[in-house]
């Protein structure tokens, strides 16, 4: 990323507030007149596990909640779609009536795109997404914006998109592993990736140095690969005790059965949040009246990167590593465990 993509990002701009790099969900470029136009793209999936509505819920629940951790709600969305030829006609129809329907819901209109179906291509990732959408100067945030001082919270617990997408990828082997209860409260679970709505509700707790400074939506490497990612972008040291950090059986049993450490991995569903200690508590307050579980996990300090704390106070440095969740995938489905 650093020697190929962050180095080669076309003609220099001014008007760039915000650009491309570690940490960040969202580019922001001012149009002048105290305006800004917040962007974001992600790929789209149609997997058939899922079946095609899912898909296209999850597809636009993934670009949406990389949207709104900049504090504002998506107005416009452009899709490419790149369907397979496998791909059957009523299955296009349904993901594309879908992908509108959910637009529809949050308020988002579908503003271009492109429609095609070529040799080829394959499901999982059949295109990709944008929002974008206006919003005043000075008023949005970032993942550079946190701040020494600074609370760190995290929505609902890690390992959400993982343990929803294995159950309901490789369903004979989860029950086997998990029991039927387990592995059907595991899929059910997939309603739970999208960080859309604790966006919403932590905003009403106020954006900027005396509220909440950035969100970061946990996606590949989870929960400490998303706080990690905050400290590299704010050059700050996120001290975390991980005892903090709320656990799930459901998400602990599947990830287990797989191989996989819950910390680390897919976690789409838990949003990061760092804001000013004063507002911590309304946050919180906010949080728990609206049903979305929330917990404090640390502070934002100087320094640099994530450490971690163990149950007796030790702290070590957390480095990262490449999400295990693909390679698991994969060998799950040439070992034939559908």
């Amino acid at each position: 990323m650093e020697k190929v993509v962050y180095s080669h990002l076309g003609h220099p701009s001014q008007a760039m507030k915000v650009g491309p790099g570690r940490g960040f969900d969202n580019g922001i470029v001012s149009l002048g007149s105290g305006r800004v136009v917040i962007m974001t793209v992600d790929p789209i999936s149609a997997i058939p596990a899922f079946g095609m509505k899912l898909s296209a819920w999850l597809s636009v629940h993934l670009i949406a909640s990389d949207y709104t951790t900049s504090g504002f709600d998506p107005q416009f969305a452009i899709f490419s779609y790149n369907f397979p030829p496998g791909m059957s006609y009523s299955g296009r129809e349904e993901y594309v009536r879908s992908i509108g329907d959910e637009c529809k819901r949050l308020g988002v209109a579908i503003a271009a795109g492109h429609t095609g179906s070529y040799p080829g291509g394959g499901f999982t990732v059949i295109g990709a997404g944008s929002m974008l959408g206006l919003a005043p100067e000075g008023r949005y945030i970032a993942p550079s914006m946190a701040r020494a001082g600074d609370a760190i919270l995290v929505t609902k617990h890690p390992a959400i998109e993982a343990t929803a997408s294995l159950a309901l990828s490789f369903p004979t082997f989860v029950e086997k592993k998990e029991g039927t209860v387990i592995a059907r409260r595991a899929r059910d679970m997939i309603r739970l990736c999208t960080t859309v709505k604790d966006a919403r509700v932590a905003r009403e707790a106020g954006l900027g140095s005396d509220g909440v400074s950035s969100m970061h939506d946990a996606t590949e490497g989870g929960v400490l690969g998303a706080l990690e990612e905050m400290a590299s972008a704010s050059g700050r040291c996120f001290e975390v005790d991980v005892a903090n950090i709320p656990q799930s059986k459901v998400a602990d049993g599947v990830c287990a059965a797989f191989g996989l450490n819950p910390l680390a991995t897919m976690g789409e569903g838990a949003l990061l949040i760092t804001c000013n200690p004063r507002k911590m508590h309304e946050l919180v307050r906010r949080m728990t009246s609206e049903g979305v579980p929330v917990a404090i996990i640390g502070k934002v300090k100087k320094g640099r990167g994530l450490r971690l704390r163990d149950e007796v106070g030790r702290s070590s440095r957390f480095e990262p590593g490449p999400d295990k969740y693909w390679s698991v995938y994969e060998r799950a489905m040439k070992r034939g465990l559908c």
